[in-house]
C-alpha cells in the first residue's frame, strides 16, 4: 500500500485532468494544460488562468494569498494582475482567502447566488455545521469563513459565459451546497467541477454525504455535467 499524499486535496476541481501536487508539504503547484495551472495549499484546490488577465477560481484558506501571490509572480506574473475570481461555492476552503486578495488588489468576485446570504442560517452548510457554528469559540471565527452577498459583484444562477479560456460557460451544479457552480471550457475541453465530484478514489464520485446538502440535487448534477 502506498501512504497518503498529505497534499492531497479531497475535493478535486479537474475532473477530465488529474492533477496531483507533487510536493512533499502541503503545498503544491503545476500546469495542467498550457496557461492553466492548479495551485494547492493544505489540502484545497485553486486554479489559476494564465491569460492577458489572470483569473483565478477558489481563493483556498485564509493565508493562501502569500502562496497564490509567489507562484504568479514564478510565471513572470504579478497578483494585482488579477482580473476576475469565480467562487465555486461558499465553503471556508475555496473562499477564506477572498479578503486576503482583495486587500492587495479590487479584483472582481463571481460566485453562485444561491449560496449567498447575509445571515448564518442561510449559509449553505448541512444544519449541525450551522449550529455549530453558533456556539463559542466557533461563533467568533465564523463570519471569517464564509462570504456575503455585498461582496460579490457577479452573482451567478447558470448559463453564464465568462470570459476565461474563450468562454468559460457557467453550470449551476446544487447538491454539495445549493449555489455550487461548474465550469467548462468547450474550447480547451476543461471541465471544472470544485466540490460536485471528488477524487477520494480511483474514479470520480461524489462528496461524502455529510458534506452534501440535497443528494437528489447532487445525483442530478453529475447527470448534468455527463451530458456535455
Amino acid at each position: 500500500t502506498t501512504s497518503p499524499n498529505p497534499c492531497q486535496a479531497p475535493f478535486a476541481l479537474f475532473f477530465e485532468i488529474d492533477l496531483r501536487p507533487t510536493s512533499p508539504v502541503c503545498y503544491g503547484a503545476m500546469e495542467g494544460i498550457p496557461g492553466v495551472h492548479q495551485i494547492t495549499t493544505r489540502a484545497a484546490n485553486m486554479i489559476l488562468v494564465a491569460e492577458d488577465r489572470l483569473t483565478l477560481i477558489d481563493t483556498g484558506f485564509r493565508g493562501s494569498s502569500s502562496h497564490i501571490a509567489k507562484y504568479i509572480s514564478r510565471l513572470g506574473r504579478s497578483i494585482e494582475e488579477l482580473g476576475l475570481i469565480i467562487l465555486t461555492h461558499n465553503h471556508i476552503d475555496h473562499v477564506s482567502g477572498l479578503a486576503e486578495i482583495r486587500r492587495i488588489t479590487p479584483v472582481q468576485v463571481a460566485a453562485g447566488m444561491a449560496d449567498l446570504s447575509e445571515s448564518e442560517q442561510g449559509l449553505p452548510y448541512r444544519r449541525y455545521m450551522l449550529r455549530l457554528m453558533r456556539l463559542p469559540p466557533i461563533s467568533f471565527f465564523a463570519p471569517l469563513v464564509y462570504v456575503k452577498p455585498s461582496e460579490i459583484d457577479m452573482p451567478l444562477v447558470g448559463d453564464e459565459v465568462l470570459h476565461p479560456l474563450g468562454g468559460l460557460r457557467v453550470i449551476a451544479t446544487p447538491g454539495h451546497t445549493p449555489g455550487s457552480i461548474s465550469l467548462y471550457s468547450a474550447a480547451k475541453k476543461l471541465l471544472i467541477v470544485g466540490d460536485t465530484l471528488n477524487n477520494r478514489g480511483r474514479e470520480p464520485q461524489l462528496p461524502p454525504k455529510n458534506l452534501i446538502t440535497s443528494l437528489p440535487q447532487a445525483i442530478d448534477s453529475v447527470k448534468r455535467l455527463a451530458q456535455l
